[in-house]
């Protein structure tokens, strides 16, 4: 998009070219109305984000999805900085996988940016009969042209880790990436790094067990993921499994962004802490902890025991910061990872969330805070939830972040993000000492959308982000 050679492919050559790329305008968010009171498609919102603009911090645009109750979740691009080299490729398509309904929807921003229209639809029995995949995460596009998507399960709902592989012109469904009868027992985000011939997979849970919400019995009964899955790039074998240690539902996996790079972290959400992961001596792969959140010791809650559920994970495209939410507890974090074996914190930011003064949780005992955080009212408006998604700008000076996580969970645990809508803040980062600032003029506030209060979910920039992209 920045490109000025003329017979480049989408994006940039190197991470450290994209961040000299353009501020970002408009962003891409997916909206969610199932388990709210609205009975109304989800749909993709296109919010302004140049402060130059009229429209600053508005929805401008909104496509309804033309059946009910998929649940939107990850969005991915039919071709990106992986195909840099290749000048007939272009993003022009965003790939809208659907976690509940199994359907994928591909539309086309490349027509028109700002208002952008559905492209085509590809049938959940279309998925089911040539990959007996369903409930589709994370997708990547490949270097190859082709986009590659995560499933959580088959399409009864029970736990399978398999990926489904599209034409990334034509989006038929060519079949699965992996070997026949090579999928992994369970499954949820991937990324792969060609140099090393490998990618990594992660575990949530099956469909049947996380559909219609969180039951602490369910980990007891060790239905919930805790481990790795490494694969060979090339034979599309899994090769090795990788056991976290206290890593309960290994969600976000994230690479560093140099593509010589053979190491990376994962979020794990349960178990609320940062684990790396290396290619090791042997040649094999290996992971350790190097973040752990505490617990918090309360009352008013579902447990004795409040984890802080890390939910989302993002590395600056510089690989010199660590983000993620803490979504129970309510805060945001930025860790220099300059020696990725010792991350170190240079941010922190309450954001909402379960432990805030006046709210019906009690912290009895806390091993990092001496008081509850006070509730967030940005523009008036007190924010519902906690920080969930987050994106980070090209050249790493802004983070976006959305309060909602999975509408039955957001259900469960923030009733009043169901009936309040969720919003989308913007934070000033310190790029050189580190830190982070809340902007207090910026709110997208989705409980004001014309059908009702909406969920709003992932963050996408028109031009790739630290997220989508993979360099090869």
């Amino acid at each position: 998009m920045a490109t000025k050679c003329g017979k480049c492919g989408p994006g940039y050559p190197t991470p450290l070219e994209a961040m000299k790329g353009p501020r970002e305008e408009i962003v891409y968010l997916p909206c969610i109305y199932r388990n709210t009171s609205t009975e109304a498609p989800d749909y993709l919102a296109t919010v302004d984000v140049d402060p130059k603009s009229p429209q600053y911090c508005q929805v401008i645009h909104r496509l309804p999805m033309p059946n009910m109750k998929d649940e939107l979740h990850h969005s991915g691009w039919n071709t990106c900085s992986s195909c840099f080299g290749d000048s007939t490729k272009s993003r022009t398509k965003l790939m809208l996988p659907c976690l509940i309904s199994s359907r994928i929807y591909v539309v086309d921003v490349g027509t028109e940016p700002r208002a952008p229209k559905l492209h085509k639809v590809i049938e959940p029995q279309d998925i089911h009969a040539k990959c007996d995949l369903g409930y589709l995460h994370t997708s990547h596009c490949l270097a190859s042209g082709e986009v590659m998507i995560s499933a959580l399960g088959d399409p009864k709902g029970n736990g399978k880790g398999g990926f489904v592989l599209l034409d990334g012109e034509t989006f038929e469904v060519k079949g699965t990436w992996e070997r026949p009868g090579g999928a992994a027992p369970l499954g949820y985000d991937f990324w792969y790094q060609p140099r090393h011939n490998v990618m990594i997979s992660t575990e949530w849970a099956a469909p049947n067990v996380l559909r219609d919400g969180f039951n602490p019995a369910d980990v007891q009964a060790g239905l919930y993921g805790s481990c790795l899955h490494v694969w060979d790039w090339q034979r599309h074998e899994m090769v090795q499994t990788l056991h976290l240690q206290d890593g309960l539902i290994p969600l976000e996996i994230r690479f560093l962004h140099n593509p010589a790079a053979s190491q990376g972290f994962v979020g794990c959400a349960l178990g609320s802490n940062i684990q790396r992961f290396y290619k090791n001596e042997g040649g094999t792969w290996s992971v350790e902890k190097v973040i752990q959140v505490p617990p918090k010791k309360v009352k008013g809650w579902m447990l004795p025991e409040m984890p802080s559920l890390i939910t989302d994970i993002l590395l600056s495209l510089d690989d010199r910061f660590l983000y993620f939410s803490n979504w129970l507890h309510g805060d945001l974090r930025q860790y220099d990872i300059s020696d990725p074996k010792r991350p170190r914190l240079t941010g922190q930011l309450f954001l909402g969330g379960s432990i805030v003064k006046g709210g019906p949780v009690q912290v009895l005992e806390d091993q990092e805070l001496k008081s509850q955080p006070e509730p967030l009212v940005v523009k008036g408006k007190r924010v519902a939830g906690g920080p969930q998604m987050i994106q980070l700008s090209l050249d790493g000076k802004r983070l976006y972040v959305t309060t909602s996580l999975y509408s039955a969970w957001d259900k469960q645990f923030y009733p009043d993000l169901i009936r309040e809508g969720s919003v989308m803040l913007q934070i000033d980062v310190d790029t050189e000492k580190g830190g982070l600032k809340l902007n207090p003029n910026f709110l997208v506030d989705f409980g004001k959308e014309p059908l009702g209060p909406a969920l709003a979910h992932e963050l996408r920039y028109p031009g790739g982000d630290c997220s989508s992209d993979i360099w090869l």
